[in-house]
């Protein structure tokens, strides 16, 4: 069925202009029959439908500037008829757009073209092609806009045209309006999305700062049990995995009870921090890890490093503690804090875990007490690849005084 029925009224005596004109109106049948089936024949040929009378009304548009501009038409004819074209491109456009939130979007937008296309076509098209017969025959473009604005009025076809564009009208103030709402809409929905997205950073920054939390010790700033353990079997399996070796260091406070019932709980507490940051300092890799493992004890993660190293880093932690000169008049090896450390380095393979390696340093760091404190002990794993030329416990000594333990 034909929405839109093509008359010898719509004629203009322009070849070019009328053939064009009957182009449109098949195109608008074509898009009038498409919206009405547009369930049976799918979105997509509603769309290339829509998209080929777009394409052809701008192909039209500039067919009539150039012919209006070719014959010198007066300017103030020109500037009216083409501001009508981009008005009509603006809100067809728009209207397209909108027209999920439309409650009969069919009819409205039908409406819309319908009352567009006539009176264009029988008001400002018909005027044009009126001006164009007047220069062509002599007159001046500025003398043929007057005699067009003075011609006389066909009171029946004027008021056919004033129906017409008052439809056109009423059409085009819902469009605007229907524009307007949208743009609000559209505006709302990018304020609700700027505030959603801050929202979500600052949920993840949340996340993020709780999972560090989460992964600290409150006290000491450093990694915490639950880290070090997460951590451990990570390097373990990548480890297992390389064929790489992984090392641990248990560190203790020598004789810290003593100092904590000597000097209390809070100067306890500021050693256990200075102990913290000395140790921190001689972690010179960012694959390290220093986690507090409880209490007065520290334990320390070497990926991909063997026992020498292990026992290297070891005694730069003894040492740098020692360096921080903090008195400690009850402890028998020194009259400063000092720590032991146990080393154990092995490379993981089906016949090791991860629990063996800990206890092994664990084992290291009670000879180390057992020896008389304030020194590093380190302990080779047997399990398929020994780590260290020889068997059994090595010594570090750092301090000649031996006394008893507190």
């Amino acid at each position: 069925m034909q929405t839109f029925i093509w008359g010898e009224e719509f004629y203009t005596g322009l070849g070019l202009v009328d053939e064009q004109h009957h182009a449109l109106v098949d195109l608008f049948n074509a898009l009038s029959e498409c919206l009405e089936a547009s369930i049976e024949v799918g979105e997509a040929k509603v769309q290339l439908a829509f998209s080929e009378l777009m394409d052809y009304t701008k192909y039209h548009f500039s067919a009539e500037a150039d012919l209006m501009r070719q014959a010198s038409l007066d300017p103030r004819y020109v500037s009216m008829h083409l501001s009508l074209h981009g008005e009509f491109a603006m809100q067809v456009s728009a209207m397209w757009s909108a027209r999920a939130s439309m409650s009969h979007p069919a009819d409205l937008f039908l409406s819309f073209l319908t009352g567009w296309l006539c009176s264009h076509v029988l008001g400002v098209d018909q005027a044009m092609a009126r001006q164009l017969d007047l220069v062509g025959r002599g007159e001046t473009p500025a003398h043929a806009y007057e005699l067009e604005l003075a011609r006389p009025k066909d009171k029946a076809a004027e008021a056919m045209i004033k129906a017409l564009r008052n439809t056109y009208q009423v059409v085009s103030r819902l469009n605007l309006e229907l524009i307007a709402a949208n743009l609000t809409l559209e505006r709302r929905v990018i304020e609700r999305t700027a505030e959603l997205q801050k929202s979500n950073e600052a949920l993840v920054l949340a996340n993020r700062q709780l999972e560090v939390y989460s992964h600290t010790d409150g006290l000491l700033g450093i990694a915490n049990r639950s880290y070090f353990d997460s951590r451990l079997r990570e390097e373990w399996k990548h480890a297992l995995r390389e064929q790489t070796p992984l090392s641990i260091l248990m560190i203790d406070v020598d004789f810290f009870k003593c100092y904590n019932d000597h000097y209390g709980h809070q100067a306890g507490d500021a050693c256990l921090q200075a102990v913290a940051q000395a140790a921190s300092g001689r972690m010179v890799r960012a694959i390290d890890l220093l986690a507090r493992y409880g209490g007065e004890e520290f334990v320390v993660l070497l990926p991909g490093t063997l026992l020498q190293g292990a026992h290297k880093v070891a005694v730069g932690i003894c040492e740098a503690v020692s360096a921080l000169n903090l008195p400690h008049v009850l402890s028998s090896v020194a009259d400063h804090v000092t720590v032991s450390a146990g080393a154990a380095a092995l490379f993981p393979d089906c016949e090791t875990s991860p629990e063996q390696l800990v206890e092994a340093a664990d084992q290291a760091l009670y000879a180390a007490k057992q020896q008389g404190r304030n020194r590093v002990c380190t302990a080779s794993v047997f399990a398929g690849r020994r780590v260290t030329g020889g068997g059994g416990w090595s010594r570090h000594l750092l301090s000649a005084s031996m006394r008893s333990i507190c």
